[in-house]
């Protein structure tokens, strides 16, 4: 894997002058898959957040070939971009390699586009999908998605006197993503830049369909300061409210393990988008996450092969 420096020097392809908010974790997310690229790239993206701020007409931020979709179907556009550069390439009329990447937020992947990406995954697309998880459709007010995660307080989930926010937990689209026996699926974190520029480039040297869910804090929807995000980013993986793993060919790894793992708790204390939690009638809602966490994070050590660590 190409040292920090050694991706620096590789040409800005999400240039400066963009308009996402300061802080934004999906403007990291992409700077570090599209570093981790050393060919050139197509880019197909979602209306949300990331489009809407970086293509405001007549000016892009996007320095490399890149598609605007509506909200449901990054993947499957670029689906047909792929398909037309194979049949190109066949032909003689095209030699270059090419890395494809779709991208969309959670509300584009998670929901709305989950039957696009569904079927670029089934029928096996050489793409790599990256979805930018905010939790939330941030770009149209902050309304709850499959992503928010329970308890939290979006604006069509609000925390208030008959409500502690959002009442489910989050989709594991991850585990959806496994489950159509792709060769590579993986988490990472704006917050380990090493783990996903690590995974981004091993995505990239597989053939077929790949799938990455990057958690990418959201200062506006969360209510953290804009200095916050890569320590929020952090804890949330220490936490292992959002752990590290690949998946190879169905065979899982952990890639990342914490040596200590504070309590959910500190990570919520964090965000304005769960300070309700934390008043009396509201604390149950933080135990009942928190052992979601634990079972999930068994759960995960055991699809990996390893065992979990005995409480001293």
């Amino acid at each position: 894997m190409p040292s920090i420096k050694e991706l620096a020097k590789r040409p800005e392809l999400l240039t400066s002058g963009h308009r996402l908010c300061a802080g934004c974790g999906a403007s990291i997310a992409v700077r570090m898959a599209l570093h981790s690229s050393d060919k050139p790239v197509i880019v197909s993206c979602a209306t949300g957040c990331l489009e809407v701020a970086t293509t405001i007409y007549p000016y892009t931020a996007w320095n490399c070939s890149f598609i605007h979709n509506a909200f449901e179907n990054s993947a499957a556009t670029m689906s047909g971009v792929e398909t037309a550069y194979r049949a190109l390439k066949k032909k003689g009329k095209l030699s270059a390699d090419i890395n494809f990447i779709a991208f969309g937020g959670d509300g584009g992947t998670y929901d709305i586009g989950l039957q696009s990406l569904s079927g670029m995954l089934e029928r096996g697309h050489n793409v790599l999908y990256i979805c930018y998880d905010n939790e939330a459709y941030m770009n149209t007010g902050i309304q709850r998605s499959g992503a928010t995660p329970r308890g939290a307080s979006t604006t069509t989930a609000p925390a208030g006197d008959v409500s502690y926010g959002k009442p489910q937990f989050q989709k594991d689209l991850t585990a959806i993503a496994v489950a159509h026996h792709i060769p590579y699926a993986a988490q990472a974190s704006v917050g380990y830049w090493a783990d996903l520029t690590s995974k981004v480039e091993k995505a990239f040297a597989t053939p077929g369909p790949k799938f990455i869910n990057v958690l990418a804090p959201c200062p506006r929807g969360w209510r953290h300061d804009s200095d916050q995000t890569v320590e929020i980013a952090k804890l949330a993986v220490d936490t292992c409210f959002w752990p590290l793993y690949e998946v190879v060919d169905g065979a899982y790894r952990v890639t990342y393990k914490p040596k200590e793992i504070p309590p959910v708790a500190e990570w919520f204390k964090l965000q304005g988008r769960f300070k309700h939690l934390f008043k009396p009638a509201n604390q149950h809602i933080i135990e009942e996450i928190q052992s979601k966490i634990n079972e999930r994070w068994s759960a995960l050590l055991a699809a990996s092969g390893e065992a979990q660590p005995s409480k001293s």
